[in-house]
C-alpha cells in the first residue's frame, strides 16, 4: 500500500553579492540544482536607500547582499528567470515598497501577469528599531508604507505575502523564546490594527487580507524548546486572529512561516562544527507537521567566517533535499500530538507569552514599545545574559569554550580562506554604472515621477503606484529614498545600551582596578568610543562591548549605528576620548578602517588607539594592524572581560608612550 507523501517546503538558499549579473548566475545555477524558490539578499545602501556612491555607502556596497540601484540591475537580476513561475523572498525592509515597485516593473518588462507573482517581502520594520537596524523613518511613517503595501499587493497581487513578520533577528539580538513569541505576535498585532484603522481593506474582505501575512523565525540549538516554540506560535496565532479579530475561517487563521535557522550559533573555531548545528536547527522546524515550515533556507557552515562560495551553499540546499526526499518525514502525521513533554512546554512558552504580550498591549503596542526603549532594554539584558553564560562556562558551545583542542580544518584551507570575497573593484564600477544610468535617462520623466512621489507621501496617497511609475522612469534607490526622508524625516532608535543590566564575569574586579588605577594616572576616567560605521546594523556586538566597559568602569561614548567615518572621528575630538573601538560585520572593514585612519591622522589623533571587531579573515586583520590597528577581535573572542583588559592595557601603554 503506497503511502501519501505530503509535499515538501519550499527549499531556498538566501543569496545575492557582488553585482546583479553574478547574482542572477548564482540563483540560475542554484535553480538548476533543485533550489525551488529565490532568497534575495541586498546590500546594505539598497536595504536603507542609498546609492551607490552615498558617502554612507563606502565600502559596503555589494558586500553584504547584491547591489540594486535601478529598474536596470533589477532586470539583470532577474535576467532568464521567469517571474511569473518564480516564488521569490526578498529581505528588504524600509525600502520594501520601493524594492517590490522595481519587481513589480521588471515583472511588467518581461510580460508577466501580476496576479500570478508569488512571493514574499519581509518588509517587518519593528524588528529594524530592535536588531538589525536597516530603519531609516520614524516608526508612524514606516508602518503607514508597510499599510500601503498590504492595501496594493491585496488588489493587484493576491498570491503575493506583503508582509513577513520577522522574529528571526530577535532571536539574533538575543531574544528569548518567550520575547521571540511575544514580540513578533506584538508587531503583527501592530500591523493589523493598522490595516483595520486604515480603512483600506473592507471588513468583508480583511480575513482574507489576513491570510497573506507570514512570518520568518529562527531556529537555535534548543531543539525541544524551538520545536515547543513553533508549536506555540501556531497555537497563538490562531488564538488572536479568532479572538481579537473575530476570524471565522481556519484557514486564514494558519501560521504560514518561512525559517533561516540561527547564523548567531555559528562559531569560527572549528567551522565544520557548524554542519551538524545546521541540520539539527532544520530539523526543529520540519519534524512536527502542525506546526513545519512553509520555506527553508539555511546558512552555509562558512557564514561565521565570510561570505559562502556557491559550493558552500550547494552542501546546505542539499542537507534539504536529503530531507524532503530521502526521509519519510513527509508520510506521517504529526508525531508530537499527544505527547506529555511537548504539551507541557507549549503551554509554558504560551502562559509566558501571553503575559508579556498584555505586558506590551498595556504600554500602547509595540511601537509605544520601540520608542519607550522597553523591548530594545530586555533584548540587550537577555543577549547579556547569553554571552554570560558562554563565558562562564554555563552554557556550552563545542569548539568554543570547551574541547577546543584540534586539527586544522581542510575546508577553510587554499587562497580563498574557505569564503568568498567582493573585489574592491566593485564599488568603483557600480558608481560608474550609476553614472552611466543617469546620464542616459530623460530628466524631466525623472524629476516628474520624483515630483508625484513626493506629492504621494506627503497628502498620505498610496505610494506604490507612484514608485512603480517612478521606476519605470529611471528613479534610483538613493533618489526614492531621499525623496522620503524629506518627507517623513529620519529616526534613530534606542540603543539599549544605558539602562541594560549586565552580568560581572570572569575577572571584571581586576579589570574595574586595572581602570582605577590607570584613570587615576589620566587624571580622569578612561574613555572608550564605541563607534558603528557605515550601514551595518548588527549592533548586538556593539552594544554588549559598551555595556562591559561602563560596567568595568569605563566611560563609554555610543551613539548607535549608521554613523559616517567623518562624525565618529569628529566625535573621538569632542569627548576627548583615550580609545576607539569599531564593529564591523559586514565585510567592509578595510576601506571604514582606512577612512578613519586617514581622518584621524588629519585631526591630530594619532596617539589615540583604535581597535576594531567584527568577522574579519586573518589576511584582512593582517591589513588592519599594518594600517595601525592597535588589536582585532572575531567572533573566537568571545570572553568580553578579556577584551576589556586588553583595552585598559592598550590604553595604558599608549598613554605611557606618549607621555
Amino acid at each position: 500500500m503506497s503511502v501519501k507523501r505530503d509535499q515538501p517546503w519550499i527549499i531556498r538558499t538566501y543569496a545575492g553579492h557582488s553585482t546583479a549579473a553574478a547574482s542572477n548566475a548564482l540563483y540560475r545555477s542554484n535553480l538548476a540544482k533543485g533550489q525551488t524558490g529565490l532568497s534575495v539578499a541586498f546590500d546594505l545602501p539598497t536595504q536603507t536607500g542609498y546609492d551607490p556612491d552615498d558617502a554612507l555607502s563606502r565600502g559596503e556596497v555589494g558586500k553584504v547582499g547584491v547591489p540594486v540601484a535601478h529598474l536596470g540591475d533589477m532586470r539583470r537580476l532577474f535576467a532568464d528567470i521567469p517571474l511569473e513561475r518564480m516564488n521569490t523572498s526578498m529581505t528588504i525592509n524600509a525600502t520594501a515598497a520601493w524594492l517590490l515597485s522595481l519587481y513589480v516593473a521588471a515583472g511588467d518588462e518581461q510580460g508577466a501577469d501580476r496576479a500570478k507573482l508569488n512571493g514574499t517581502t519581509q518588509n517587518d520594520i519593528i524588528k529594524e528599531y530592535l536588531s538589525r537596524g536597516t530603519y531609516v523613518f520614524p516608526p508612524a511613517p514606516s508602518m503607514r508604507l508597510t499599510t500601503d503595501m498590504i492595501a496594493w499587493t491585496y488588489q493587484h497581487m493576491p498570491k503575493w505575502n506583503p508582509m513577513n513578520v520577522c522574529s528571526y533577528h530577535l532571536q539574533e539580538a538575543g531574544a528569548t523564546p518567550v520575547q521571540e513569541l511575544a514580540y513578533a505576535l506584538a508587531t503583527a498585532v501592530c500591523v493589523l490594527d493598522g490595516m483595520k484603522a486604515s480603512g483600506a481593506i473592507p471588513a468583508a474582505e480583511f480575513p482574507a487580507a489576513v491570510g497573506r501575512i507570514s512570518f520568518f523565525v529562527n531556529a537555535g540549538m534548543r531543539f525541544i524548546t524551538e520545536i515547543a516554540k513553533m508549536r506555540a506560535f501556531t497555537a497563538l496565532w490562531d488564538e488572536i486572529l479568532e479572538s481579537r479579530y473575530g476570524i471565522e475561517d481556519p484557514k486564514m487563521r494558519r501560521f504560514r512561516y518561512g525559517v533561516q535557522v540561527n547564523s548567531l550559533g555559528l562559531t569560527e573555531p572549528q567551522p565544520e562544527n557548524n554542519v551538524s548545528r545546521i541540520l539539527i536547527e532544520m530539523l526543529a522546524v520540519v519534524l512536527s507537521k502542525n506546526a513545519r515550515a512553509r520555506a527553508v533556507q539555511l546558512p552555509a557552515w562558512n557564514e561565521a567566517l565570510g561570505l559562502p562560495r556557491p559550493w558552500d551553499q550547494q552542501w546546505s540546499l542539499r542537507m534539504q533535499q536529503i530531507m524532503a526526499f530521502e526521509t519519510d518525514l513527509l508520510e506521517h502525521e504529526d508525531i508530537f500530538d499527544g505527547s506529555r513533554v511537548m504539551d507541557a512546554k507549549v503551554e509554558g512558552l504560551k502562559a509566558e507569552a501571553r503575559e508579556e504580550l498584555a505586558r506590551i498591549d498595556a504600554m500602547g503596542g509595540a511601537i509605544a514599545a520601540v520608542e519607550s526603549g522597553y523591548m530594545k532594554r530586555a533584548l540587550v539584558e537577555s543577549n547579556t545574559r547569553r554571552l554570560s553564560g558562554i563565558e562562564a562556562g554555563e552554557q556550552t558551545v563545542v569548539g568554543v569554550n570547551k574541547f577546543t583542542e584540534t586539527e586544522p580544518s581542510p575546508l577553510a584551507a587554499g587562497a580563498d580562506g574557505g569564503i568568498l570575497t567582493v573585489p574592491e573593484h566593485v564599488e568603483p564600477e557600480a558608481i560608474e554604472a550609476l553614472k552611466a544610468w543617469r546620464d542616459q535617462r530623460d530628466a524631466k520623466a525623472v524629476a516628474a515621477a520624483l515630483a508625484d512621489l513626493r506629492a504621494a507621501a506627503s497628502e498620505g496617497r498610496n505610494i506604490m503606484e507612484p514608485s512603480i511609475a517612478a521606476a519605470k522612469a529611471g528613479v534610483t534607490t538613493g533618489e526614492w529614498g531621499r525623496t522620503l526622508r524629506d518627507v517623513f524625516g529620519e529616526y534613530r532608535a534606542p540603543t539599549g545600551v544605558g539602562a541594560a543590566a549586565s552580568a560581572g564575569i570572569g575577572e571584571i574586579e581586576a579589570v574595574r582596578a586595572a581602570v582605577d588605577a590607570v584613570s587615576e594616572r589620566l587624571g580622569r576616567r578612561i574613555k572608550f568610543l564605541v563607534g558603528k560605521p557605515g550601514l551595518d546594523g548588527h549592533s548586538n556586538g556593539a552594544e554588549q562591548i559598551a555595556v562591559r566597559a561602563r560596567d568595568c568602569g569605563m566611560e563609554v561614548v555610543y551613539e548607535g549605528i549608521r554613523l559616517t567615518p567623518a562624525e565618529i572621528v569628529n566625535a573621538a575630538l569632542e569627548e576627548s576620548v583615550h580609545i576607539i573601538g569599531l564593529s564591523i560585520l559586514s565585510g567592509s572593514h578595510v576601506p571604514l578602517v582606512r577612512d578613519v585612519i586617514a581622518r584621524m591622522r588629519a585631526s591630530g589623533l594619532d596617539d589615540v588607539p583604535l581597535v576594531v571587531g567584527g568577522i574579519i579573515p586573518p589576511d584582512d586583520a593582517a591589513t588592519l594592524k599594518a594600517l595601525g590597528v592597535a588589536a582585532v577581535y572575531t567572533p573566537k573572542d568571545f570572553q568580553l572581560t578579556d577584551i576589556m583588559a586588553d583595552v585598559v592595557r592598550i590604553v595604558d601603554q599608549g598613554t605611557a608612550v606618549a607621555a
